[in-house]
């Protein structure tokens, strides 16, 4: 079991950055993971608001456990995604989207919390055509065990089948746990245990709320004390090794070269009624 500690990025607020980090670039698919949160932002301005930025060779999947964003992209999606649901974009060959904190979100001063994730697509869809699919929280299965309750998210798990689109083999579920409850973890090739509140005893083992532990092969059984909450994510291995540069996922170098001259040279399809943008880094 290898831990991993998060570090704070400051991106119009405040997150944990879990993935990558050296000595862990990936774990199965997931090659990027930010703990959002939680935050409260100010009724005017436009404090945490993501302006539109690019990425390729990649899939987001955004999942909020508290208050709202807003998605808008380069296809004319306009989504709002509220806690349970998931949004999944699809980059491929190159998509442009901004989130932003909703106005009632800011009016009400309620928190927003919750994962964002990359996913690398596979070799052969890495150039595919840009996508986007909104899942609300009605639509993924659930599973109420003893002193335990799973959501699963994506993937295959306790007899459930998400309906989140997949590229390769990948789980991710949502898991919580109450005192003196267990969970038997599902065993997929590689996969990682993220803690929202809690802590949880894994064999000699003790993981505590904002820790990521890459978890080895084996059968595994989560216990808890107290009340505890958390994700378990993972899947297949890459197929191939993956370059991240800034919002870029790629396999061959020059491929990300080439998006950030495509950005700086303004080639990519822009979010329509949108003009701010973020620049390329340096």
């Amino acid at each position: 079991m290898q831990r991993i500690e998060p570090k704070q990025q400051d991106i119009g607020f405040i997150v944990r950055r879990l993935l990558p980090v050296r000595g862990c670039r990936q774990i199965g698919p997931f090659v990027f993971l930010d703990h959002m949160g939680p935050a409260y932002f100010v009724a005017a301005g436009t404090e945490g608001d993501v302006r539109p930025h690019p990425h390729i060779g990649l899939a987001t999947v955004t999942y909020l456990t508290q208050g709202a964003m807003m998605h808008r992209d380069s296809l004319g999606t306009v989504q709002r995604i509220e806690p349970g649901a998931v949004n999944l974009m699809v980059a491929g060959r190159g998509i442009v989207h901004s989130e932003r904190v909703p106005p009632d979100i800011r009016e009400c001063q309620l928190a927003v919390e919750g994962l964002q994730m990359w996913l690398a697509l596979p070799l052969a869809d890495e150039a595919c055509a840009p996508a986007f699919h909104h899942y609300p929280a009605d639509e993924l299965p659930q599973s109420q065990l003893p002193r335990a309750l799973v959501r699963l998210l994506i993937g295959n798990a306790y007899g459930m089948h998400s309906p989140v689109r997949t590229f390769s083999d990948t789980l991710y579920l949502d898991w919580q746990l109450k005192g003196g409850g267990e969970l038997l973890l599902p065993e997929v090739a590689e996969r990682g245990l993220y803690l929202f509140d809690g802590e949880v005893q894994l064999g000699d083992e003790r993981v505590r709320a904002g820790e990521l532990v890459q978890l080895g092969p084996g059968e595994i059984r989560l216990q808890a004390s107290a009340c505890a909450h958390g994700v378990l994510f993972g899947g297949a291995p890459l197929d191939a090794p993956r370059y991240l540069d800034w919002n870029f996922v790629a396999s061959d170098k020059a491929r990300l070269q080439q998006a950030r001259e495509d950005w700086a040279a303004g080639r990519f399809a822009m979010v329509p009624g949108e003009t701010e943008f973020i620049p390329l880094p340096g």
